[in-house]
């Protein structure tokens, strides 16, 4: 197997041509032609998910985020980017990102947290090229509910500790508009496509100021995300069901963000 048979993969799944402009998805470390044995798939490219590779016999990492996304500099092993960067290099493990590209196809990132809502009618909610691809996506509750109904939903729905939200509203809510990541930009898009509820994360505080009709919750950029790493792991498998893929066993612990409840 060479690097070059699992990004096919999962360019299959996220195509490379359509991620952002500022964006660094694809083959980061290493080249298409490098043998592979196994492949381990987390959520952000550290040292410790290289560890974990280098542990399981793997010399490909796949991650959602890039481990290399703005200009570098320098390579210091006491910067935590540069930790990985040495490691990997060190390893021979080929690092490989899929971050907007899953971010904008409907099976990938915001079509996961649809389908954790049981949303019905979802479409994209910023579609691109024939419409079949985008950012974010739209959809109705299985039934309406208030605001504080909502609230719980979601909460159980992804397993949270804690949301972060707009006053909830009283009267009932039907159409919800989801964007997995950092979705503070796209709040005026939302809204103007008839959502009452927006649902994504890093939210800035003034942004909770909310016009009558329409809330605003931030659930958190590793909760709205994660499950795109079984997406990956499942795409790697349905193609090569024998070849050794593994998801991180650390996966539940790498959330950068930590909460306390005091």
């Amino acid at each position: 197997m060479k690097v070059g048979d699992i990004t096919a993969v999962l360019e299959s799944f996220a195509p490379l041509r359509i991620q952002e402009s500022w964006d660094n998805s694809g083959l980061i470390i290493g080249s298409p032609e490098d043998e592979v044995h196994g492949v381990m798939v987390g959520f952000d490219c550290t040292r410790a998910l290289v560890d974990e590779a280098i542990e399981k016999g793997c010399d490909m990492v796949v991650t959602h985020h890039p481990l290399i996304f703005k200009g570098i500099r320098r390579i210091d092993g006491k910067d935590p980017v540069g930790a990985a960067i040495m490691q990997a290099i060190r390893g021979g493990v080929a690092v490989y990102a899929a971050h907007t590209t899953a971010d904008k196809v409907i099976t990938g990132v915001s079509g996961a947290m649809a389908r954790r809502l049981k949303l019905k009618n979802v479409s994209i909610m910023v579609p691109e090229e024939d419409g079949t691809v985008g950012l974010g996506c739209i959809g109705d509750f299985p039934e309406p509910m208030t605001g504080e109904q909502a609230l719980a939903y979601v909460r159980e729905a992804f397993g949270l500790k804690v949301i972060k939200s707009s006053r909830p509203l009283k009267e009932p809510i039907t159409r919800v508009a989801l964007l997995g990541g950092s979705g503070g930009g796209e709040i005026a898009l939302a809204q103007s496509k008839g959502a009452q509820l927006y649902i994504t994360a890093d939210i800035s505080y003034h942004n909770y100021f909310t016009p009558e009709g329409f809330m605003i919750m931030d659930v958190g950029h590793f909760e709205s995300e994660v499950e795109i790493v079984d997406i990956f792991v499942e795409e790697i498998r349905k193609k090569f069901p024998t070849f050794a893929s593994y998801k991180s066993d650390a996966l539940g612990r790498s959330n950068p963000v930590h909460y306390f409840v005091m």
